[in-house]
């Protein structure tokens, strides 16, 4: 073998490894996105939410890779935009709290009975109403977007893999399902292929259960062969750990992640803000607590564990310093943050805030490049001869 080919396939062999150690933990872009997500929530100003959109999408197209979970961001885009739609379809026929002076135009109304007082069905749509709905649907729409930046962005297999040990059969079976699903799916087309080829029609209740049947048959074996590698692997043990502390290890679980969810709906509600965040810090650590004695009783090791380096502290700050200073926004001067509908005014963008927003962009700069970016594409093959 010349060296050339020798020197291509030892860069190929150690190519997966490289790109493994260099690639930024899954939980940083999660971090980063639900800080962005967070920042959304406190801010209704139309500007701050399309700098938001735009900060989450520049650093998807700087990021981004050529996995498939990577084109969820479309799909997220597409849902935030459905979802705008809708609330202004709303506010067109079912009107506003909102009172208005600038009427736009009139539908018919249809009369309600009495039992339905304070909802109305058509009748006078104002710029007001209209402009509320909007800066409430585009705060919604935000969020999926910072939802689906994050999708798009972490490895979700890499993010269950880094799961505390008190989650461990769950990650295991979500793994499980994640793998099985795309063996399924090209089942289900090579099968209907197959009877295109013969003639036979591929539509049809007739033609699903002929299918579904090959189908079911390949997924029991593949479980089974599956089941049978797991076992021989030790998976499934799991320590001695005494009645008492399963069950104090399960009440703060529990009571924390209860109190997370307590203090996230304080933190978006703009009266639960006072105590949203103590609730969400004291939840959060009631429910490490409990997963950390939970990861007692599973007994196993991690292959090639993720590290949780200084790129990822940098990302997860920069998610983390624009949700509190739009916070710290919200409460210092939240009509600033929230401008009102009434009187119909054009919306103003605030510096600091903006300026801060755009600390979102560092994961642009630090995050590592995707395989295949900035010139770094596999090289073309040479001639054979």
């Amino acid at each position: 073998m010349s060296p050339a080919p020798a020197a291509r396939l030892l860069g190929s062999l150690r190519a997966p490894e490289d790109s493994r150690a260099a690639a930024l933990h899954a939980g940083a872009w999660w971090l980063w996105a639900l800080g962005l997500a967070t920042a959304a929530s406190r801010t209704t100003n139309p500007l701050l939410l399309a700098l938001l959109v735009a900060v989450s999408g520049y650093v998807v197209a700087a990021r981004r890779t050529d996995a498939p979970w990577a084109r969820a961001y479309g799909t997220f885009v597409k849902l935030a935009l459905l979802v705008l739609a809708i609330r202004l379809v709303f506010a067109v026929l079912l009107g506003s709290p909102i009172p208005g002076t600038h009427t736009l135009f009139v539908l018919p109304e249809v009369p309600l009975p009495d039992w339905a007082q304070g909802v109305r069905l058509g009748g006078q749509v104002t710029a007001e109403g209209l402009l509320f709905a909007l800066q409430d649907g585009m705060r919604l729409a935000t969020l999926l977007i910072c939802v689906g930046a994050a999708n798009a962005l972490a490895n979700p297999a890499r993010l269950l893999k880094s799961l505390p040990g008190a989650l461990y059969e769950v990650g295991v079976a979500v793994v499980v399902a994640m793998t099985f699903a795309p063996h399924l799916v090209a089942d289900v087309q090579r099968l209907r292929a197959a009877r295109r080829l013969r003639g036979r029609s591929d539509k049809g209740v007739r033609a699903i259960l002929q299918v579904a049947l090959p189908v079911l048959e390949g997924a029991l074996e593949r479980s089974v062969a599956l089941a049978a590698a797991m076992d021989a692997r030790g998976y499934g043990r799991s320590a001695r750990v005494p009645r008492p502390v399963r069950l104090f290890t399960n009440v703060l679980t529990l009571g924390g992640l209860l109190g997370v969810c307590a203090g996230t709906y304080g933190l978006l509600a703009a009266e639960g803000a006072v105590f949203g965040l103590p609730l969400l810090l004291l939840g959060l650590a009631a429910a490490l607590a409990g997963l950390r004695l939970g990861g007692r009783r599973a007994v196993r090791t991690r292959y090639r564990p993720d590290r949780w380096g200084p790129r990822a502290w940098l990302v997860a700050a920069s998610g983390g310093a624009v949700a509190a200073a739009m916070l710290w926004g919200a409460a210092t001067d939240p009509q600033m943050l929230n401008p009102p509908a009434v009187p119909l005014t054009a919306p103003e963008l605030p510096l600091w805030p903006a300026a801060l927003t755009l600390l979102g962009l560092l994961p642009a700069v630090v995050a590592p490049l995707p395989p295949g970016a900035g010139g770094d594409r596999a090289p073309a093959k040479e001639d054979s001869r």
